[in-house]
């Protein structure tokens, strides 16, 4: 003898299907953000460096710095953690993922491609909001006066420069082993902080050397900051031509050769 079930048809059958792509995109993100905050050696990375920088160079008079020294170091500043977490925050971590599998395993999930790439693009914009906000609150107590007329440039800056340096830090951990891209992300961090316009402006070096600097999208970034926070006009057409330049040949060039292994 059988009973009839309590429950109408269908209350317990399963529905298996890909989610909203708004909520799959929220959670990946979130995940990206929280894994990049909780990694002590990124946070050393793009976080207690350019804080100390921003200190050091306020306060110490080694360096020729037009006054007030914050006003003018704090942007430059900017440009550098923007660096820092969008090229070799990301480029370190990209590379370790495909040496651990992690980007094989999520290439077998219901997340498509897209969705990968916007996860992280995202949690890259999260991470560089918090930076400012903390280099920005240590900078007011220094005495950081910037011209608001220029906020709006400032933030068209930074996400041109993440998406920018993102690229490229795709392009270097999608391309070479996990050990490789780890020392060649801190050489080129290196290089760009003291010989790529954010340290030493691009027009105060000799020569061609200034010329060839004044292309790279550091020295973009840091010039245009410096016009958009301490002028409170807009960037030069060319700070905007060298980030997008760099950032299409950067992505076209990583869709050819990043690797999933």
């Amino acid at each position: 003898m059988t009973t009839a079930s309590p429950f109408p048809p269908g209350t317990f059958t399963p529905a298996p299907g890909r989610g909203r792509p708004a909520r799959m995109l929220f959670v990946h993100a979130r995940t990206e953000a929280l894994l990049t905050l909780r990694n002590s050696e990124q946070i050393l990375l793009t976080l207690l460096i350019p804080l100390a920088l921003l200190v050091g160079l306020t306060l110490m008079t080694m360096f020729s710095i037009p006054e007030p020294r914050i006003d003018h170091v704090t942007p430059r500043i900017f440009a550098l953690a923007v660096m820092s977490s969008a090229f070799t925050g990301a480029a370190i971590a990209l590379g370790f993922d495909r040496r651990y599998g992690v980007l094989k395993r999520l290439a077998a999930t219901a997340l498509p491609r897209w969705l990968l790439v916007a996860g992280r693009v995202l949690a890259g914009l999260v991470v560089v909001l918090i930076q400012l906000v903390v280099l920005g609150v240590v900078a007011a107590i220094l005495g950081w006066s910037p011209d608001p007329a220029g906020f709006a440039w400032a933030v068209l800056l930074v996400i041109a420069g993440t998406l920018t340096f993102g690229a490229l830090g795709v392009l270097l951990g999608g391309m070479f082993k996990a050990e490789v891209v780890l020392a060649l992300a801190n050489i080129v961090w290196f290089v760009l902080l003291f010989a790529g316009g954010i340290v030493f402006p691009a027009d105060s070096l000799p020569g061609a050397m200034g010329t060839v600097v004044a292309l790279l999208p550091s020295a973009a970034l840091a010039e245009g900051m410096r016009a958009a926070l301490v002028d409170g006009t807009a960037p030069a057409l060319s700070v905007f031509v060298v980030l997008i330049g760099w950032g299409l040949a950067a992505g076209a060039l990583a869709t050819r050769t990043t690797r999933l292994t």
